[in-house]
């Protein structure tokens, strides 16, 4: 089963400060974190894909106007709490693993070494429905 799993960051209701504030020491121990857990994933076959993501000064969102034409808005977004940090894509066998390999990454370091304890979505990658359709 395919699963994604989604790396949010909080300006609310988090005990840490953005990595933008980080020292080079903790922002390596994070980035190095991550490959280990993407080496990990690939070690065991259970990686499909991760990637991080801009911050929301890049995001865009669209829409359709005019005739199809794109209507763009450019951030950062004022309402925006959250913002997606990054993901990945894994193919596991149950939804506990997904589960568990989720607050492994949920333990990342952040400043001094402590886990971040972020919050990490766990989503079913839905199947194609089927050719009789």
């Amino acid at each position: 089963m395919k699963y994604m799993l989604l790396m949010q960051f909080s300006a609310t209701g988090t005990d840490f400060p953005g990595i933008d504030t980080w020292t080079q020491d903790e922002v390596r121990a994070h980035v190095a974190f991550m490959g280990e857990v993407n080496e990990k994933l690939a070690a065991d076959g259970e990686w499909v894909d991760a990637q991080g993501l801009g911050g929301p000064q890049q995001a865009r969102i669209v829409r359709a106007g005019e005739g199809g034409a794109p209507v763009v808005t450019e951030g950062p977004f004022a309402e925006t709490k959250e913002f997606l940090a990054g993901f990945w894509i894994v193919d596991v066998e149950s939804p506990q693993r997904a589960v568990e390999l989720a607050a492994h990454i949920s333990t990342a370091p952040g400043p001094g070494g402590r886990p971040l304890n972020m919050p990490i979505e766990v989503h079913p990658v839905m199947s194609a429905p089927s050719q009789e359709l």
